[in-house]
């Protein structure tokens, strides 16, 4: 199998500010295999994000240049080998995505079948998806709440940690009205203490989750036990133990982060089993990381709206068409048609 991998400097509209920072662009690697056998291609990609999860672009492709003999010598005839391969060359997730995407990607393009069949959906899915609130200021953040809502969205994510979060979530729920729920992603910002006083004076706001109050498996199950504000692990998810029992209400599942579809499909059932619900998001991913979260939800069925309506804050791609607050998978085999384009 031949394969070859490129760097992507994607460029977004706006600063997307976090309690981890903020840029004005994202880095992405594209993952190109071709079975010469099979005489069909698959795309990959890996989304690392050195401020939020630690994993540089260089560790990415050192971990790709350290799978290219293995995946030289495959035939692309059966790629759960040839996964597996490669998961015990890497450990690093972001790498181990963008292979997996790959494979499932050519696996389809050769039976001429989505993914989301491939992988045992029995319907193409349709996703409940959430708007991302980055705004700083409280009258801005408003305005983009106000605008999501219009468009038909049924949930909006807050970022908190960033500044005044109490006038921020109090101004996009005035915003939004009572009908539209309201999630807060604090991206571990605050500490235990902080973390309940502040949620609870945000009580009466209708929050429906909030996201990493707070960093840590056994610090969450402490905040999750004050107030009636349902918390979610996010950045926690990929702590060791995290399916050992469950810490909290609901877990927050992404392909860079679990290594592919093949890891989020493994993760959503250790989770069920010790009680979580599951819904998926995305660490700003371009093209083919949405549609592989997409085609993943037809076997995870996810409880909670899915953080996947993100792409239209990259420059050049105005995402794919969320009607309602409903995304669908792309059209087409395989991942879907023309999703590699961006990247070029």
């Amino acid at each position: 199998m031949d394969a070859r991998f490129s760097i992507c400097q994607a460029r977004l509209r706006a600063p997307l500010l976090s309690a981890t920072g903020g840029g004005s662009a994202r880095p992405l690697v594209l993952l190109h295999l071709h079975s010469r056998e099979l005489g069909v291609s698959g795309w990959g990609e890996a989304a690392p994000l050195e401020e939020y999860d630690g994993v540089s672009v260089d560790t990415v492709v050192g971990e790709f240049e350290r799978c290219m003999p293995t995946i030289g010598r495959a035939s692309g005839s059966d790629p759960a080998e040839l996964r597996c391969a490669c998961a015990e060359l890497t450990t690093v997730p972001q790498a181990l995505a963008a292979i997996d995407m790959a494979l499932w990607d050519l696996a389809g393009r050769a039976a001429g079948k989505p993914v989301w069949e491939l992988i045992g959906g029995a319907l193409a899915p349709a996703v409940s998806v959430n708007a991302t609130i980055g705004a700083e200021a409280p009258a801005d953040a408003a305005d983009e709440a106000a605008a999501a809502a219009a468009d038909g969205f049924r949930c909006v994510k807050v970022k908190v940690g960033i500044g005044d979060d109490l006038g921020r979530v109090r101004a996009v729920r005035a915003a939004v009205g009572p009908l539209v729920a309201v999630r807060l992603d604090a991206n571990g910002a605050w500490e235990g203490a902080y973390a309940e006083e502040i949620l609870g004076l945000l009580a009466d706001q209708q929050l429906e989750l909030c996201e990493e109050p707070v960093h840590g498996l056994d610090q969450l199950a402490d905040v999750s036990g004050v107030g009636d504000v349902a918390i979610a692990a996010d950045e926690s998810a990929s702590d060791p133990g995290v399916f050992d029992h469950r810490y909290c209400a609901a877990i927050c599942l992404k392909i860079s982060r679990c290594g592919g579809i093949t890891g989020v499909l493994r993760d959503a059932a250790a989770a069920r089993a010790v009680g979580y619900e599951v819904y998926l998001a995305s660490t700003l991913d371009g093209p083919l990381g949405i549609a592989a979260a997409l085609h993943a939800a037809a076997v995870v069925a996810p409880d909670r709206f899915c953080g996947l309506a993100t792409l239209g804050r990259f420059e050049g791609v105005d995402g794919f068409r969320v009607v309602d607050g409903v995304m669908t998978t792309p059209t087409g085999i395989g991942l879907g048609e023309g999703l590699a384009d961006w990247y070029q």
